[in-house]
């Protein structure tokens, strides 16, 4: 699909502003506070055992699907990594919390989600790395909203199905 300069730009901004968000997010985990060690337990309080692989998982996860995302390359891979490890933090850590973020609701993850959804469905569009390679247009429209459903919420699912042991005290139980 051919988009116009508006649109490139519009999908640019999208990209490299959701992208760069969340590679922030996983750069912090490694390098901010408490590091991997702090996060590991922050991870295993909230049920996400064992803490440190989950905070590896979730800080690797982040830093590369967000710079993937930022440089359009891989994009409804890149997608699906922004979604997975949203869907992740939804469950897990905001849901319980209500909507809005003043009140660690899910209304972020699931702004950062959508945004990545739109982006996978409409591609990177011409000024992205995909473009460059030839295959900006291979994995977009139903194909990338499939591919960043699927892959995403599917290995959010998958993670928590296979590390996301809360205590009743965690649950409130």
């Amino acid at each position: 699909m051919e988009l116009t300069t508006d649109a490139n730009l519009a999908l640019l901004i999208l990209r490299v502003v959701v992208g760069l968000t969340l590679a922030a997010h996983g750069w912090n985990k490694f390098t901010g506070g408490g590091k991997i060690p702090g996060t590991g337990r922050w991870f295993d309080s909230i049920g996400m055992r064992p803490g440190r692989l989950n905070a590896y998982l979730a800080a690797s996860t982040e830093l590369g699907a967000g710079l993937l995302l930022a440089v359009g390359l891989l994009h409804s891979l890149a997608a699906a990594g922004v979604i997975g490890v949203m869907t992740v933090a939804g469950w897990t850590s905001h849901r319980s919390n209500g909507f809005f973020i003043i009140k660690e609701g899910w209304e972020y993850v699931f702004v950062l989600a959508a945004m990545s959804l739109v982006t996978a469905i409409l591609g990177p569009g011409s000024w992205s790395v995909d473009d460059a390679l030839g295959i900006a247009d291979d994995l977009n429209g139903m194909t990338g909203l499939w591919i960043a459903l699927l892959v995403g919420v599917g290995g959010g699912v998958v993670q928590m199905l296979t590390f996301y042991r809360p205590s009743s005290v965690a649950r409130g139980d």
